[in-house]
Order: structure tokens, then sequence, then C-alpha cells
């Protein structure tokens, strides 16, 4: 049940941010779960080799190579997904720091209620 929230919530993140930004599109609600979903599946599976390729980039940066690893993982699902798209590099390293705060502030107001 827990994951299903996470999911929604990230889908609703994606919705409004794809409204948001100019450079960010997606074909409604039912694309925006479905871009949280590839997202999601990208992180668990994509994301730790990246990170494990790019090493010595991150830690030169300090962890900010982090952003262009997330931004690449935004336009892998750009690929993977009818219906959702982002128009260049930039779009998708915005894109990717705005829905990581916005997640946060999302998953923090849940979190906030249920207590």
């Amino acid at each position: 049940m827990k994951l299903l929230i996470k999911l929604l919530l990230n889908a609703v993140a994606v919705f409004i941010l794809a409204h948001l930004l100019s450079g960010v599109h997606v074909n409604g609600y039912v694309g925006a779960l479905i871009v949280a979903v590839v997202l999601s599946i990208l992180n668990v599976i994509v994301k730790p080799i990246l990170v494990i390729f790019t090493l010595p980039a991150t830690i030169l940066t300090l962890g900010l190579f982090l952003l262009v690893i997330n931004a690449i993982i935004i336009l892998l699902a750009d690929k993977l997904v009818n219906g959702f798209s982002v128009d260049s590099f930039w779009w998708a390293l915005l894109f990717s720091i705005l829905l990581s705060i916005l997640e946060s502030i999302l998953h923090s107001l849940l979190k906030e209620d249920k207590k």
C-alpha cells in the first residue's frame, strides 16, 4: 500500500512539473503515472550501474555529478515512454531537481498527516 501511495505522489509531482515547465510534456495523468513507474524502475535498476561507472566523476565533483545521472535517467524515461517528452538535457536536469524537491515535500506532507 505504501508503494502505491508513493507512486501516486510521484505521478502527481510529474504531472504538476510537466505543466509548469515548458520543456517537459506528459499526456495526462495516466501518462504521468506510467512515467512515475518507469522512473522508479530505472532508479532501482539502471541508476546504481551508472553510479558505479561514474564514481570517480561523482567523487571529484563532491556528488554533484549525481544530478547529471538523474537527468540521464529522465532522458532515458523520455525514450521509453510514449506520451512523455523532454526537450533537452537542461530541461531534464531542471525537471530532475524540481522533481526531487517536490517529491520530498509531498512525502513529508504525507508523513505529517499520519502523525
